[in-house]
C-alpha cells in the first residue's frame, strides 16, 4: 500500500531538479543509510575477500632456471669457438715473433713452416665455426626450444584467463 507521500507523482513534483553546480546539502539521500556504523554494537561488516588468482606453476621468465642454463650453455659455446680460432692465431703470432728459426725452417719441398701454419689458419677457423654450430644444435637449441614452448604455453594460459 502506498501513501500519498511516496507516490511517484508526489516525488516528481516535490523533489528539486538536479543542479551539478549546487549539490544537495546532505551527501546521503534520505532513503539510504550512511556507509559508516551508527551504533557500536552493530556487527562489523566483513570485507569482501579478494579473488584468489591461481599462481603459475613456473616462475617469471627472467628468474626461470632454464634461462640461466641457456645463458651458461651459450657462454660456453662462445668461449670454445672464440678460444679455438683466436688461440690458434695467437699461437701463430707468438711463434712468428719468438721462434723465427722454427717458422723459417722447411717442411718439405721448400715449404716453410710459417707459411704452412698461416695456411692452416683457414681450416682452423672453419673448424671453430663447425664446432660452434655443433654445440648450438646439441646443447643450446634444445634449451631455447623448451623455453620457447613453455613461454607460448604460459601466454596461452594467461590469455585464457
Amino acid at each position: 500500500m502506498q501513501d500519498a507521500f511516496s507516490s511517484p507523482e508526489y516525488q516528481r513534483r516535490h523533489q528539486p531538479p538536479y543542479d551539478p553546480l549546487h549539490p544537495p546539502p546532505h551527501p546521503f539521500p534520505h532513503h539510504t543509510s550512511p556507509s559508516h556504523l551508527t551504533y557500536p554494537w552493530q556487527p562489523q561488516p566483513q570485507p569482501a575477500e579478494p579473488e584468489r588468482r591461481r599462481q603459475p606453476r613456473h616462475h617469471a621468465l627472467g628468474r626461470h632456471s632454464d634461462i640461466r642454463v641457456l645463458r651458461g650453455a651459450y657462454r660456453r659455446q662462445r668461449r670454445v669457438a672464440t678460444l679455438t680460432a683466436l688461440g690458434y692465431f695467437t699461437l701463430f703470432l707468438l711463434l712468428s715473433a719468438f721462434a723465427p728459426g722454427l717458422m723459417a725452417s722447411e717442411v718439405s719441398g721448400g715449404l716453410p713452416t710459417g707459411l704452412l701454419l698461416g695456411l692452416l689458419q683457414v681450416p682452423v677457423t672453419c673448424l671453430a665455426i663447425g664446432l660452434y654450430e655443433y654445440t648450438a644444435r646439441r646443447r643450446v637449441d634444445p634449451i631455447a626450444d623448451r623455453i620457447r614452448r613453455q613461454t607460448q604455453l604460459d601466454a596461452k594460459r594467461e590469455a585464457a584467463r
